[in-house]
């Protein structure tokens, strides 16, 4: 874990480590907490909760410049303490080992993209596939067929005083990661590009409330968006860049 201090710095870590402690303590003790009327719960969620939890993946984003061996030995570690926790009903702890898996996998998945228009192209095309893994894929398979199966690999954030949870799934996990990490590696604009994923899904998360009667909409397109559109500009220029060079 030498390399992982020698990337992070002290603050952060200490913030990092405090605030993945809170979002623990929140975990367990949030069916515990007074309930709070319909609407207002998705307000917590989309204001609070989820960047919370976004908030934890931009604190460890120095963490992506670690060697790709090391990146996937510590998220295959993080899994298997998920797993080993969900076994033992420690469902609050499970879920922030699930999200340093996640994490720390799409970090070490941006090695894979040797040039920014690779990841440009990833980011056009997987909202469509998401639209139809969660309309008539494999996701929509395991959410109403196989709902157990989603429950234990998601991360759920609970609704405060009830049991009830909103779940989201490892590949909008990963694919935030990716992404907030390749504006960093690629010269992007890190904030804009996090402020984007994150309001894109809080968005999409309001609108499953709204939208009374759907079990969900796919996430992966607000990700997408996310990175797209406070980096258009620059996407634009490489992508001519790259054309003008072939």
């Amino acid at each position: 874990m030498g390399g992982a201090a020698a990337v992070l710095t002290r603050r952060r870590a200490q913030a990092l480590a405090a605030l993945l402690a809170a979002l623990a303590l929140y975990c367990a003790s949030a069916r515990h907490l007074p309930a709070i009327p319909s609407g207002f719960d998705v307000a917590v969620h989309s204001l609070v909760v989820f960047p919370a939890f976004a908030a934890a993946i931009w604190l460890a984003l120095p963490l992506a410049r670690l060697r790709t061996p090391a990146l996937v030995v510590v998220s295959v570690a993080a899994g298997t303490v998920a797993a080993v926790l969900t076994l033992l009903g420690a469902d609050a702890t499970a879920n922030i080992s699930k999200l340093a898996c996640y994490a720390l996998l799409g970090f070490a998945f941006l090695s894979f993209f040797e040039e920014l228009w690779w990841v440009v192209l990833v980011a056009v095309l997987v909202p469509w596939v998401d639209v139809w893994s969660v309309a008539a894929g494999p996701t929509q398979y395991v959410v109403e067929q196989r709902p157990g199966i989603f429950e234990r690999i998601s991360i759920a954030f609970p609704n405060p005083g009830e049991t009830a949870t909103v779940n989201i799934g490892p590949p909008d996990i990963i694919f935030f990661s990716l992404f907030l990490a390749a504006a960093d590696r690629f010269g992007l604009r890190v904030a804009w590009t996090w402020i984007g994923m994150t309001g894109f899904l809080a968005l999409t998360l309001v609108l499953v409330w709204a939208w009374n009667g759907i079990s969900g909409l796919p996430a992966l397109p607000a990700v997408c968006l996310g990175f797209l559109l406070p980096n258009a500009d620059l996407l634009v220029r490489h992508v001519r860049h790259v054309r003008a060079g072939t």
